[in-house]
């Protein structure tokens, strides 16, 4: 007679595991590790390097920016080529933002859900924007858009003009930020696999229910993460912006481009001002970041 056969219990997924040993606490490494004095030394070595290298900048711009008081701040806050540039900053993530998620999603879906010739090809080429400068992604952008480039003289025959505009900080903007959305979604959607889309296509689901109610649930928190960081390269974006908007005031300067001339101006208090409202936009963005985050761990 055969003996009976012990099930063997399956290992679940990662992502369980990990929500398992978080429940516990980590009991098992909780009692068999100890914090030594060079842990400590170097938990406190890079507390005081943030502080020095992160801490000091930022308060250094508040410092002068409220320095001459807060009716002085909100002076230069408030005049008009301050709140263009404002305006424009935001203009400007409110259209790159939406276009670069659905190119992410697209790009995503492509590549881990299809295998095909060219497709290491096409992931290398999403990724061009994190090697190339952003100096010289403007550069490129104004020999092919600019009135000497390659499509100037057929833009000038149709009586179209891009540079120096403002199409062309999003066109430029989309450009260096494309990477961001796409970057976060595929090594997801990879490891995630495409049983559920499988299975609910083969219960009767259309290719768009099987999106909104299977693939985009599985996929939000890492697309709201990379629409997070997509949004604070594209208010921060300067480099590339600088050489096709022509920084012209009022019209195509973005709120970093209005930092610069501030200081060109010698206008210190308007330039620190400007400079805190990015700051503050870059530490709503880590909060949110935080938030993700913390969303996607419980």
């Amino acid at each position: 007679m055969r003996a009976p056969v012990t099930p063997v219990p399956l290992h679940p997924h990662p992502e369980v595991r990990a929500k398992r040993a978080s429940k516990d606490g980590g009991e098992g490494t909780r009692q068999t590790t100890k914090r030594g004095p060079w842990q400590v030394a170097l938990v406190l070595l890079a507390i005081a390097l943030s502080a020095l290298f992160l801490g000091v900048p930022l308060a250094v711009i508040f410092t002068y920016a409220f320095g001459s008081g807060i009716g002085v701040f909100w002076g230069q806050i408030t005049e008009p080529s301050t709140l263009h540039a404002i305006w424009l900053t935001v203009l400007t993530a409110i259209v790159v933002v939406p276009v670069n998620m659905v190119f992410g999603i697209c790009v995503a879906w492509l590549v881990t859900r299809f295998r095909f010739p060219g497709r290491r090809l096409l992931i290398t080429f999403v990724e061009i924007p994190f090697s190339v400068s952003p100096i010289v992604a403007g550069v490129i952008y104004l020999f092919l858009y600019g009135s000497q480039g390659l499509l100037g003289p057929f833009l000038e025959a149709h009586d179209i003009r891009i540079m120096f505009t403002v199409p062309a900080i999003f066109l430029v903007s989309l450009f260096v930020t494309c990477p961001f959305v796409a970057r976060e979604l595929i090594p997801l959607m990879e490891v995630q696999g495409s049983d559920d889309e499988e299975a609910a296509i083969s219960l009767g689901a259309t290719g768009l229910q099987t999106f909104f109610y299977i693939t985009l649930p599985n996929i939000k928190w890492a697309l709201l993460y990379g629409a997070v960081l997509c949004n604070a390269r594209v208010m921060g974006e300067f480099g590339a912006t600088s050489i096709v908007s022509g920084a012209i005031r009022g019209k195509t300067n973005t709120l970093p481009l209005q930092v610069e001339l501030l200081f060109n101006d010698y206008n210190t208090v308007g330039a620190f001002a400007a400079a805190s409202t990015l700051a503050v936009i870059a530490l709503l963005t880590l909060v949110l970041k935080y938030i993700l985050e913390r969303a996607v761990r419980q």
